[in-house]
């Protein structure tokens, strides 16, 4: 079990005792790893905590914030175990699903998405937005990927070893375990209200995500800019044509209006293309400095003394 945390004190303790409640029910054997993504309360604090009065908890603590993805990410990294949940710290993922995900992979699927069902509480632009991205996002990069898909899945081990093998800088891992490929299973689940806090993914974030995430797996806005560009050319070429006729006609009207405005169209035009190639060299860029994506300043129940328990039962 992988659990990203970022100023989440309050909710380690409830997430702690509904998820050990739900795996011991299940009769599953289990470890709890929660990853402190550069908290500023005491996040960090309340892991430690945890981790003492529970040895099925272990916790890995971030030197800044790298973000929602790239806490997960060193969370499977570090997760050990024949299959390996991810869920968010707010309880928002409903911790009840996790047996059909493993009852999905212990009939031998690899991959077990889930769906969100958005609660009654979601507003109108979320869901919009949501959909409107996925949508998009589908059409771009050629990887389906279902309106409502979350972080919260099942991962077998070699789904797992075939994602943190992967070199991708801009990490949005829906769309790379989508790209993987293994055999999939989609569990749909009613999203709950976070059990306490506030969400941390603000507009901003979700628009740097969001352009992230179709940067890295399509080049179709290149290949727009071609397209944009040749039509903008042809008409160009039919205004050039329009004023060498009227000037033959003696029709010819001096001034400017005409002239600026077809420059501004140009201009505007070839700027956005620029910013789209600026785009892609700048994530050549962040590739070519090789930088790790995640950088860890500390640990918790990693100790050699620690009781080892598998991330799910190895046993089919």
């Amino acid at each position: 079990m992988v659990a990203p945390m970022y100023n989440e004190e309050s909710n380690i303790d409830p997430f702690v005792d509904r998820v050990s409640a739900v795996l011991e029910e299940a009769g599953l054997n289990y470890e709890i790893l929660l990853v402190d993504d550069g908290s500023r309360d005491g996040t960090w604090a309340a892991i430690g905590r945890a981790a003492a009065r529970n040895p099925s908890v272990r916790g890995v603590s971030l030197s800044r914030n790298f973000g929602h993805q790239g806490a997960l990410f060193a969370g499977l990294n570090h997760a050990r175990g024949a299959a390996i949940v991810s869920m968010d710290g707010d309880l928002q993922h409903p911790p009840e699903t996790i047996p059909l995900l493993v009852a999905a992979w212990r009939e031998g699927v690899k991959v077990v998405n889930t769906r969100r069902l958005d609660s009654a509480d979601t507003g109108l632009f979320k869901r919009f937005t949501s959909r409107a991205f996925y949508v998009l996002f589908s059409r771009l990069s050629g990887v389906q990927m279902e309106a409502g898909a979350s972080d919260f899945r099942l991962l077998d081990h070699s789904a797992r070893d075939a994602l943190v093998g992967m070199g991708d800088t801009d990490l949005f891992i829906r769309g790379l375990v989508s790209w993987l490929g293994f055999t999939t299973r989609t569990v749909p689940y009613q999203a709950r209200n976070r059990h306490s806090g506030v969400p941390k993914f603000t507009l901003k974030k979700m628009l740097r995500f969001s352009s992230g995430a179709l940067l890295s797996f399509s080049v179709l806005p290149l290949r727009l800019g071609i397209g944009v560009g040749f039509v903008t050319s042809v008409l160009s070429f039919l205004e050039l044509c329009y004023i060498l006729f009227t000037y033959f006609c003696g029709r010819a009207i001096p001034g400017w209006a005409s002239v600026m405005t077809v420059m501004s169209l140009m201009f505007g035009i070839l700027f956005v293309l620029l910013g789209i190639i600026g785009a892609y060299l700048g994530k050549i860029y962040e590739i070519l400095k090789n930088r790790p994506r995640f950088v860890i300043e500390r640990t918790v129940g990693f100790e050699p003394s620690a009781p080892f328990r598998h991330g799910l039962d190895r046993a089919r």
